[in-house]
């Protein structure tokens, strides 16, 4: 039968190719894939705890990847890899490791010279791995749990709350968090900031 996917206005289509590196075949339906990818990311989650991280890893090529394939591995065959088609949404696939690169090192930058607080280089980490949106699938919650890693790991802080509920569940929440986003689009972070500790 197959994988079946029906999608939302503001989620991003897996090509023929991208289903076919689903690990476990008897997953069919959304609901099933949903469910067994959030298995996967609590486990990374909690990878993630135990760990120490300084801010140098969590801004390279290789963290973000590593990242990725940790909260997808049991789930997909590309988990950690750069997508290879295009997408309605991101940079051209050729422009993924020139922009994420270009992305770090500003944020190394921001980091170096104050240029805004914590959370708001974390929150302006997350917004631009969506808006280059590196991988197939998945592309939000591993833009959310890196930046909690870094206001964690790199600032001492607590991680975001994210609106205190699961952004892919809950309808009201969900389009309070895509109106952050793109207010973000147009350089207006607040929004994005006060739902990421709401």
């Amino acid at each position: 039968m197959g994988l079946i996917l029906e999608y939302t206005a503001s989620q991003t289509a897996l090509d023929e190719d991208e289903k076919e590196g689903l690990l476990v075949k008897t997953i069919t339906t959304r609901q099933e894939l949903d469910e067994f990818e959030q298995q996967n990311i609590e486990q990374a989650i909690k990878w993630s705890m135990h760990k120490r991280f300084k801010i140098s890893k969590i801004l390279s090529e290789r963290f973000v990847c590593h990242l990725h394939e940790k909260m997808f591995d049991q789930t997909w065959a590309w988990a950690g890899e750069f997508r290879k088609s295009n997408k309605n949404i991101g940079v051209d696939k050729y422009r993924i490791g020139i922009e994420l690169g270009q992305l770090l090192s500003d944020c190394r930058y921001w980091i170096a010279n104050n240029t805004y607080s914590p959370d708001e280089i974390a929150i302006r980490l997350k917004h631009r791995i969506v808006k280059i949106h590196p991988f197939p699938n998945g592309n939000g919650r591993h833009s959310r749990l890196i930046a909690d890693i870094l206001v964690e790991h790199g600032f001492a802080k607590p991680p975001f709350t994210w609106g205190s509920q699961k952004i892919d569940c809950n309808k009201t929440k969900r389009k309070e968090y895509l109106h952050a986003l793109f207010c973000a689009d147009r350089e207006n972070y607040e929004p994005l900031l006060m739902f990421a500790r709401k």
